[in-house]
């Protein structure tokens, strides 16, 4: 999931979120405990009520932990990182399809 495909409206409900981007709700719960940075809003029925940006947070999470390997601490190491300009630069489009390739023929 390169580019997350999110429709036109300012709030999404928990079971929203977890259907675009492929996860389960308990995992949307879990991460909330483990990223500070992600703090959906409640509504008065105490419902989580994520916005655009939670979106993009979450699918950035995502990408991190199941696309790049990272554990939980480490993806909240980069985010933070990343929030505070200290990150490595993301490598490069060609260089990751060439070490994909080379996984592939390790496997």
């Amino acid at each position: 999931m390169d580019r997350l495909d999110i429709p036109e409206q300012p709030y999404f409900r928990i079971g929203q979120v977890a259907r675009l981007l492929g996860l389960e709700s308990y995992v949307l719960r879990y991460w909330e405990s483990q990223f500070p940075q992600l703090r959906p809003t409640r509504a008065p029925s105490g419902h989580r009520i994520y916005q655009r940006r939670d979106l993009e947070l979450l699918a950035r999470i995502k990408r991190l932990v199941y696309d790049q390997g990272f554990t939980l601490a480490g993806a909240r190491r980069r985010l933070e990182e990343e929030e505070a300009g200290t990150a490595p630069a993301p490598p490069q489009d060609e260089l990751v399809a060439e070490l994909k390739d080379i996984l592939k023929m390790i496997d």
